[in-house]
């Protein structure tokens, strides 16, 4: 692989409640995914976000999530297929005005947390989801995990996927997402971090957290802004990405 997407959630801040630190990651990455406004973000941080994405010529995804703003999005909820459609709708059209009044397009969307979780697992709900992303722009690309059933909805819909794992996130021996409760979930080590970006754009290969050798092919990883340490790991993906002649550009 001679280039990597690096992308990162961003516009997660509301009201007096700052979260993350955008400023500081926006000239790592290559692409972002921002929040809208439902898990988290407000309109005037969603839009200052775009503001910053534009400054530093980083591509713009939408990052919609479950209506859960007090759990930040990291908990499934009961949605009939409708609502769910609705509500995906409603925020990938939300930030897609909001790019298109700056002069650009909207490129993506990821979904957050949960139900990027959900999606991976749940054929229904990829499958509302992704219609539903459709339905707003059937030229938007839908990233999702990699190795996951999302591929095969989006393909079905014609939709471009793209697929993405993790850095800072440890998997398990199915290649699923170490769930978050548990100890080790979340690497803050940056050698680590970046060593496993390294080897999956290398020899898409990764440890899971039972040591066992993992495949994963994807075309960009993901470093999330509200991790301590994601200024360190960034800057030693950049380090290490270099030594392996492996350039960062988005897809």
């Amino acid at each position: 692989m001679s280039f990597v997407d690096i992308n990162c959630d961003m516009g997660e801040s509301y009201g007096n409640f700052i979260v993350g630190n955008d400023e500081a990651i926006f000239p790592h990455i290559t692409s972002c995914n921002i929040a809208c406004g439902m898990h988290a973000g407000d309109p005037y941080h969603i839009e200052r976000t775009i503001d910053l994405a534009i400054q530093h010529k980083v591509q713009i995804g939408a990052h919609p999530g479950y209506p859960d703003l007090q759990g930040f999005g990291r908990r499934v909820i009961p949605m009939t297929s409708n609502e769910l459609s609705s509500s995906i709708k409603y925020q990938v059209a939300a930030l897609k005005g909001l790019v298109e009044s700056k002069g650009l397009n909207l490129a993506y969307v990821k979904p957050h947390g949960a139900l990027y979780n959900e999606m991976a697992q749940n054929e229904m709900v990829a499958q509302t989801v992704v219609s539903a992303i459709k339905q707003i722009d059937v030229n938007l690309k839908v990233m999702g995990l990699a190795g996951s059933l999302v591929k095969q909805v989006a393909e079905y819909e014609n939709m471009k996927f793209v697929a993405e794992a993790f850095a800072d996130r440890q998997y398990e021996a199915n290649g699923k997402l170490r769930a978050r409760n548990l100890e080790g979930a979340v690497h803050n080590n940056a050698e680590i971090a970046a060593d496993q970006v390294v080897s999956i754009a290398q020899n898409q290969k990764a440890l899971s957290a039972e040591g066992k050798e993992i495949t994963i092919e994807a075309q960009s990883f993901c470093i999330h802004g509200d991790n301590p340490s994601a200024i360190a790991i960034l800057e030693k993906i950049t380090e290490k990405l270099s030594v392996a002649g492996i350039s960062k550009r988005h897809f």
